[in-house]
């Protein structure tokens, strides 16, 4: 069993408004580590906010990049409609750049279910009452029993990169734990906005890894589409 970190906070110490950055095609799950360069002025008041309290930010994606305001969540003041579901992550690093960027990392905490959105903020960016409960599990992602096809998952791994003329350390990747494997590659890997979606919204990291196989086999072995990614 691991020892979860002196720094990880508890349930309790939960946000129960927590600011929200909406990125299309970016995913953070529990466990993972997310680089971020903000440079936009509402985002860069956000992450100063999170700093000066819990310095937890979650993200999450548009439900379609340039929706409007009658689809889905949106705070009725004409904002892209996000998806319910994101993940919570806490700001472990960060640095300020010359030409005033803020480069960051999230580590991922726990997913979250948004129950309703906050009046845009004064600065311009947004906040969220959060629901954690049906996600707690995320908490123990360190100890979570995972089972994984390593075998089917290299191969479709090595044809999905092929396809796409991409390399990576394959020696580092056959040592790598099942958990921090799945955790990295779903959220690396080039996919869509609505498969990094459902590879987040999987029940467990067992259900997300048969998920990712998919992906990848489907990617890999299919011709590559001459479009953008579908939406389903």
């Amino acid at each position: 069993m691991s020892a979860r970190s002196h720094f990880d906070p508890g349930f309790d110490q939960l946000p129960a408004m927590l600011p929200i950055f909406p990125l299309s095609g970016v995913m953070l799950l529990p466990g993972g580590r997310l680089p971020l360069n903000i440079f936009e002025p509402r985002y860069l008041a956000m992450v100063l906010s999170a700093l000066g309290h819990h310095r937890m930010i979650g993200m999450v994606q548009p439900q379609k990049p340039g929706g409007f305001a009658g689809d889905g969540l949106s705070d009725g003041q004409g904002l892209p409609p996000v998806n319910s579901i994101g993940c919570a992550g806490r700001i472990v690093q960060f640095s300020e750049v010359e030409d005033g960027r803020l480069l960051l990392t999230l580590a991922g905490v726990i997913r979250f279910e948004i129950a309703e959105e906050r009046p845009l903020h004064v600065d311009g960016w947004r906040s969220v009452v959060p629901g954690y409960d049906k996600f707690r599990p995320d908490l123990d992602w360190r100890n979570e029993k995972i089972e994984v096809d390593r075998q089917r998952l290299l191969a479709a791994l090595q044809a999905f990169f092929r396809s796409r003329k991409l390399d990576t350390d394959w020696d580092a990747l056959a040592k790598a734990a099942d958990g921090n494997l799945i955790t990295s590659l779903c959220m690396v890997c080039p996919f869509g906005p609505a498969e990094k979606q459902a590879l987040l919204e999987a029940s467990d990291t067992t259900t997300r890894a048969r998920l990712l196989i998919a992906f990848l086999e489907m990617g890999g072995f299919a011709e590559q589409p001459s479009g953008p990614p579908s939406r389903h």
